[in-house]
């Protein structure tokens, strides 16, 4: 926050626009901080008796208000250098490179600090990414300063703004991809639901597979509920095959939550489908999907006959 301050400063002075727009993101990029910082505890709460599945999509929340921020100040930066290119203004050189190349430090510093988090939660990318652009807009500044400073000509400010606004919109794509993904409640990237019924498939005793859905609670936590018809003859085995259901779920896709119900084929299903599929499935039309629920915190998993 000291940083803007000075930075804004430096732009009024120096009549830079790509200072001011360096700014106006290196305060959004604070606040981004101070958001994620906030979800970060938000996501560590426990559970309680009114979020019986945590508090995992705070995380998720607190990214796409990011992704909103980056936006909204992107189209602003857009805007004033398109303004700036039909009636110029005389910048100064020299404080846009020294107060540049301070962004760039700074920014690379915090970068290098959240990249680790970065790699495994969706809010702490979103961080991350608002601080990448802002050390990559930095370097933009910095070459449009030494080209006013040793040219003169002050056009190179508002067209280095046009790429550091488009910039921002592009790094801000992925957080928005995989943010309305998770709310969406789409299925987790890497997992594909045909190879995932034809995995459960092959366990010994399992006759099909329907109303499968998997989905994202919230970073690093996938859950999946399905359920699983068995054939008459391995009923008396079917809590192994429950538990082989779970530790494939588990141990090869990764999942944090898993509830899975085992029909005997031909018997009648349970008060909780129609012929065999869960309302919702019916509702839908269909017998697959990625519809979801949320997830406990950490790893859990129930089994119903």
């Amino acid at each position: 926050m000291a940083f803007v301050v000075g930075e804004v400063l430096a732009g009024l002075i120096s009549h830079s626009l790509a200072l001011l727009s360096d700014a106006g993101h290196n305060l959004a990029d604070a606040v981004a901080l101070l958001l994620s910082w906030y979800a970060v505890g938000l996501v560590l709460r426990p559970r309680d008796a009114n979020k019986t599945f945590g508090y995992h999509r705070a995380g998720t929340l607190a990214a796409v208000a990011n992704a909103l921020g980056l936006v909204a100040i992107a189209l602003i930066i857009i805007w004033e250098a398109i303004q700036r290119l039909y009636a110029p203004v005389p910048v100064s050189g020299a404080p846009m490179v020294v107060v540049a190349l301070l962004a760039v430090v700074l920014n690379a510093g915090i970068s290098w600090w959240l990249h680790e988090g970065a790699r495994h939660d969706l809010n702490m990318r979103s961080a991350y990414l608002h601080m990448v652009g802002d050390a990559l807009s930095g370097v933009g500044v910095a070459v449009a300063g030494l080209i006013v400073w040793l040219t003169g000509k002050s056009i190179a400010d508002p067209l280095v703004s046009l790429l550091i606004g488009g910039l921002i919109l592009y790094s801000s794509r992925s957080i928005w991809a995989e943010a309305l993904g998770t709310l969406m409640e789409a299925v987790p990237a890497g997992v594909e639901v045909s190879a995932l019924e034809q995995t459960l498939c092959t366990i010994t005793g399992i006759r099909g597979i329907h109303c499968l859905h998997t989905w994202t609670v919230g970073s690093g936590v996938k859950a999946c509920s399905c359920h699983v018809t068995i054939d008459p003859a391995h009923e008396a085995v079917s809590q192994d095959i429950l538990r082989t259901v779970i530790a494939t779920l588990e141990g090869k896709y990764d999942f944090a939550h898993t509830t899975v119900q085992l029909e005997v084929d031909g018997a009648a299903p349970s008060d909780a489908c129609e012929h065999g599929v869960c309302r919702e499935c019916a509702r839908a039309g269909t017998s697959d999907g990625a519809t979801s629920h949320t997830a406990l915190p950490g790893r859990e998993t129930q089994g119903h006959v």
